[in-house]
């Protein structure tokens, strides 16, 4: 009986030694386990985040279409459609009426059914940013520009102010505006969707023809719908209840640049440098300083902090645009 009691004794001592012995592996593999759920944990944090996209930029190239007969011409309108059409009309600053044989234009590689692609501004125009809306128009490249904030928002061709009679550079202001005025050159003149920007002068923004060149009389001439747009989006002067004294003027319109008369029409050039048309530096320059002054006009008309205390103490209430 006394050996049977011996083997049961080493075995129980044998079991409490596997017991022993497997808690301490499983404890050391609990260890060793942890920073390998803490990796993967990691890598799939970082699997996570959302990966900026990188949109490439558009480069469009140019060409030139000569329309030298009547072949060509109905080659032209049968290979692009009427929106395409009105696209290359606008980008030659002619009406689409006006494609006809003998014409050379500038066709995009590259056609959208608008023109906002194909803008000789920047999309976006730091100096102005702190400018609630801008009218920028360009004598060198016959365009004009709409921006919100230093935003682009729209552009399109103009036709400025012939060699004899040119449109003034300047900052100048929106004025008021008519539906309908009568041109005070030749009475025979309907001008659609008149905004003025020079009172005395009578120079304003209005729909009339667009032939592919300079060629109005100081006025800035438009599409039928850019100046439609304008008129409805840009602001007029404010007036006192007499009507005779400006309290407040209206949006800035920016005319800068000079046309060579003496050079291929600039759109084009782009041919040979699809970046000719772009803002140049002396422009630049130009812009800047009509920036400057137009913030030393708003300085001028904000109200100062004595006038300020003044108007509250006499229970006025006033709104700062």
């Amino acid at each position: 009986m006394k050996p049977q009691i011996r083997i049961t004794s080493r075995v129980f001592l044998f079991l409490i030694f596997l017991v022993i012995a497997t808690i301490s592996c499983n404890t050391e593999s609990d260890k060793k386990s942890e920073p390998s759920i803490q990796t993967d944990i990691a890598t799939d944090s970082l699997n996570d985040i959302p990966k900026e996209k990188v949109i490439p930029e558009l480069v469009i190239a140019y060409k030139i279409d000569s329309l030298r007969t009547s072949v060509e011409l109905d080659s032209f309108k049968n290979r692009y459609s009427e929106s395409q059409q009105k696209v290359i009309a606008a980008l030659n600053r002619i009406d689409p009426s006006r494609m006809r044989v003998g014409e050379n234009l500038i066709v995009p590689d590259t056609l959208f059914d608008d023109i906002s692609n194909y803008a000789p501004f920047p999309k976006k125009l730091d100096i102005i940013n702190a400018i609630p809306k801008t009218v920028l128009i360009s004598q060198r490249v016959q365009g004009f520009a709409l921006y919100e904030n230093g935003n682009l928002i729209k552009w399109g061709p103009v036709s400025s102010g012939k060699k004899s009679t040119p449109t003034p550079n300047g900052l100048h202001y929106g004025n008021y505006k008519a539906k309908r005025k009568i041109s005070t050159v030749d009475e025979a003149w309907i001008l659609p969707y008149y905004f003025n920007f020079m009172n005395f002068e009578g120079v304003g923004v209005h729909q009339y023809a667009l032939p592919g060149y300079p060629a109005s009389h100081a006025c800035v001439r438009l599409y039928m719908d850019d100046a439609q747009y304008i008129y409805d989006w840009a602001k007029q002067w404010e007036l006192n209840s007499s009507g005779q004294k400006v309290l407040k003027k209206g949006t800035p319109f920016m005319v800068y640049g000079k046309y060579d008369y003496n050079a291929e029409a600039p759109w084009l050039q782009l041919a040979k440098d699809r970046l000719n048309n772009n803002l140049i530096n002396e422009e630049m320059a130009t812009l800047k300083d009509y920036v400057a002054k137009y913030n030393e006009y708003i300085k001028s008309i904000e109200p100062s902090n004595l006038d300020k205390e003044l108007s509250v103490d006499k229970g006025t209430v006033i709104t700062y645009n």
